[in-house]
């Protein structure tokens, strides 16, 4: 099945994991993603070590899996050079340097449109690219903490802030980025002109607290940490049992009945303190203390088993090894093998989206190594042999 950006042509000038988070999105839909790994030493996850697989990045193969690979030395006149030729008959640039870096080495959004008016230029900064913080540098950490995101992830008032575990204004960004892309791609079919697509690690962040910036537009009031619990429905959090833990999501009047049934409980389904979601919310503390003792009488999965006869959302806390070997995990194609050049076979995670007619495209090939396909991807630009050799020998480029 062919994927839904087949033809389109990405140039990834991106490092770390915002941008090629993006590249990676685009890739699985089926566009040809050359990722431009900068002289020395390339992406900078290549560096991230352990873990490894027989001294390859673990880190680095699992977000570039699916594009090819080039390594030019931007601070060459001739590599620079070989950039541009390389973005002059792209579709999409993907960039998430500092604001000013691309524009100081000459392959800003300005100077680029000038030479391809089709092309649309993604630009996945710290802080976007107006505002008083726009040319501050950003990272996971300072995003989740500047949006709000860490005042209300942790296990309560007078507890230390916690980020998320995952990066996930990173990881956030690049979808974002690569929703951005998509959408100019389908207004250039209208109006034959590229666009720049602009977003940040900090906006990333602000998306992820809908429910509580909800709270604090309508009550002038910031909600703070509530652990696992919910900011608006009750119970809706994490229960230990008798060998571990599982989610509970009695989320509505109906699940919340089903749940005291469940328990044994149904006097607490007509206790004045807890007959409304209103009321729940206002006395969590005294309901979780009330519900503990329920789900710590029974293991995980027996209380998993009852709850699913009784219609009551729940699910186990799962270790990220059980989830990548769990049957939904694998039915959904979400471990996939891809094809390293040295390493051969590898499994890595798979494509999120599934389409009826299109599809994403297959994912087949692994990560580059580095410098792996820079003859290819250089002889497609209209390099000829002569002038490859030339390049690589003057330091301009490397290929493995």
């Amino acid at each position: 099945m062919k994927g839904a950006l087949e033809g389109v042509r990405v140039i990834e000038l991106a490092h770390i994991m915002a941008g090629p988070v993006c590249g990676l999105m685009l890739s699985d839909l089926g566009a040809d993603v050359i990722k431009v790994e900068r002289l020395p030493g390339g992406d900078g996850t290549r560096a991230f070590l352990p873990p490894d697989i027989d001294g390859e990045s673990a880190a680095f193969m699992m977000m570039n899996r699916g594009k090819r690979g080039i390594a030019l030395d931007f601070r060459s006149v001739a590599g620079l050079a070989a950039v541009g030729r390389l973005i002059g008959d792209a579709d999409v640039v993907i960039e998430n340097f500092r604001v000013g870096t691309m524009e100081r080495i000459g392959l800003g959004w300005k100077a680029l449109r000038r030479a391809n008016p089709r092309l649309v230029y993604c630009q996945i900064t710290g802080f976007g690219r107006t505002g008083p913080l726009a040319g501050q540098g950003g990272f996971d950490l300072i995003a989740q903490g500047c949006s709000g995101l860490m005042s209300v992830t942790g296990e309560g008032p007078g507890r230390a802030p916690v980020k998320v575990g995952a990066p996930v204004t990173d990881i956030t960004a690049g979808i974002l980025g690569a929703f951005g892309v998509a959408a100019a791609l389908f207004e250039r079919e209208r109006t034959g002109k590229g666009q720049r697509v602009d977003t940040s690690l900090f906006e990333a962040g602000i998306t992820q607290t809908y429910w509580q910036s909800a709270i604090a537009l309508a009550t002038g009031i910031s909600p703070g940490a509530l652990g696992n619990a919910h900011p608006l429905t009750a119970p809706y959090q994490s229960f230990r049992t008798a060998d571990g833990w599982i989610n509970v999501g009695a989320s509505n009047q109906g699940t919340w009945t089903r749940l005291t049934g469940a328990l044994g409980a149904t006097g607490l389904a007509t206790d004045p303190r807890f007959e409304t979601n209103e009321a729940r919310m206002g006395r969590l503390d005294e309901l979780v203390e009330l519900l503990s003792p329920f789900f710590s009488s029974r293991t995980s999965e027996e209380w998993l088993a009852a709850l699913a006869e009784a219609g009551v959302p729940a699910g186990p806390v799962a270790s990220v090894g059980e989830m990548l070997e769990h049957p939904q995990t694998l039915a959904r194609e979400m471990v996939v093998t891809v094809e390293h050049a040295r390493l051969g076979p590898v499994r890595s995670v798979g494509c999120p989206l599934k389409m009826s007619r299109t599809g994403p495209g297959t994912v087949e090939s692994g990560a580059p190594l580095l410098g792996e396909h820079t003859r290819t991807v250089l002889g497609e630009a209209g390099y000829g042999p002569d002038e490859i050799q030339k390049l690589l020998e003057s330091g301009g480029a490397f290929a493995s």
